[in-house]
């Protein structure tokens, strides 16, 4: 289903101010082989892995995200923008903005773009700190990769509502 009112696509902390203040989101760290899900509690205190989705077409995967979004009561979704070190947008940032845009179309959630350079290495060093086999890091990096994105855009807004001066 289509909506009229295509889902706010912003920044983090623009789509935060769309989100309720309570209210779980979904964190998403898109790859060009499969999209790792990650979740938080309404209280939006930790995030947790949820699945890797081996992706398909995209009404297949867009179907599989908003039933996970239902059954977890999520009022948005958090995708990692993978942003070059010199701040430029590349082929898989355009790539993530299209999928976001896509994505709005069949959900009114806003959608908050966050920052996830070096998200993978992160986790991918921690793995092998961990001694996970490779074929192991394999199956499992994207959805750590998406648990990265979300704690730290959780952490920021956690940050944001601590600030002096700011409710």
């Amino acid at each position: 289903m289509r909506y009229a009112m295509p889902a706010l696509i912003l920044p983090l902390v623009d789509a935060a101010t769309h989100w309720p203040q309570r209210g779980a989101l979904v964190g998403l760290d898109l790859g060009t082989k499969t999209i790792g899900v990650a979740v938080s509690a309404p209280d939006r205190r930790l995030a947790t892995g949820v699945e890797t989705i081996a992706r398909k077409a995209f009404k297949q995967d867009a179907a599989r995200l908003l039933a996970i979004a239902a059954e977890r009561k999520v009022v948005g979704f958090v995708l990692g923008l993978p942003i070059n070190m010199d701040g430029s947008e590349g082929p898989r940032a355009q790539s993530t903005r299209a999928f976001a845009r896509n994505l709005a179309g069949l959900t009114q959630l806003p959608i908050g773009l966050w920052d996830e350079r070096l998200s993978t290495a992160a986790v991918e060093r921690e793995l092998i700190g961990m001694d996970v086999s490779r074929a192991k890091r394999a199956e499992v990096i994207d959805e750590h990769a998406a648990i990265f994105i979300l704690q730290g855009a959780l952490d920021r807004l956690a940050n944001l509502r601590a600030a002096p001066g700011t409710d």
